[in-house]
């Protein structure tokens, strides 16, 4: 099934790795947001997760690729509005890493968040990381 926000599981590295650094964030913060367990993460698989305080939440997509790597870009489908990115079809367009969305299909570079389809839309990523086998992501 899917993971459980915040559940706590095997330490996979003492020293955090940062994963996706497509916001070219170069230093560690205090403010990594644990999101959920690595190991509860499927390959090819998104999550979906609520990132922020109340005023101002909003929703991200995780994926798992290539069995060790995590990207996190925003959930929110900009051609549509809705939240639905985590449910997308995961693959590879040219060597680049994307998720087709499930509304109107346009694909989104996993990494850096540019749309693939129309160079003009681009979706929010996050730096992220895996921190003794927890998935945190840069808040």
């Amino acid at each position: 099934g899917r993971p459980q926000l915040g559940v706590f599981a095997r330490a996979r590295s003492e020293t955090p790795r940062i994963m996706n650094n497509a916001q070219g964030i170069e230093e560690v913060s205090d403010m990594w947001i644990p999101i959920c367990t690595f190991d509860e993460m499927v390959d090819g698989v998104g999550i979906c997760a609520l990132m922020g305080n109340v005023a101002e939440e909003e929703t991200i997509a995780l994926f798992r690729v290539r069995g060790d790597e995590v990207f996190v870009i925003s959930n929110v489908d900009p051609f549509s509005g809705a939240s639905i990115l985590s449910r997308g079809i995961v693959g590879d367009r040219g060597g680049v890493l994307k998720v087709a969305s499930p509304m109107y299909k346009q694909n989104f570079c996993l990494k850096t968040g540019q749309c693939l389809d129309d160079p003009e839309v681009r979706v929010p990523t996050f730096a992220c990381r895996v921190n003794q086998g927890m998935v945190e992501v840069l808040g």
